[in-house]
């Protein structure tokens, strides 16, 4: 079954996800650079989009119970070759 995610905007680029897994509750918090969404290819896409699917993305690599507190786009592009040609499948 595919993780749903609540995304919630926090401050300015930075969003709080929270869904369910093994009974609990569990947060973190994303950050959003626009310059990574210029590299991503997908500067025009919605930033609280963006974050979900890239929260779903994450989710099919570790459990969700293992995310940590604070994500940045940035490490998704130095630590999975195939995050942006992903993404943008996610987003279409």
């Amino acid at each position: 079954m595919a993780e749903r995610f609540l995304v919630e905007p926090v401050a300015e680029h930075e969003y709080l996800v929270r869904t369910e897994a093994e009974g609990q509750t569990v947060e973190c918090r994303f950050h959003v650079d626009p310059g990574v969404l210029e590299k991503l290819g997908v500067a025009e896409a919605d930033e609280q989009r963006v974050v979900e699917k890239s929260a779903v993305f994450l989710a099919q690599r570790q459990p969700v119970i293992d995310f940590p507190w604070l994500v940045d786009l940035q490490d998704f592009l130095v630590s999975y070759d195939d995050y942006p040609e992903e993404l943008r499948r996610l987003l279409a």
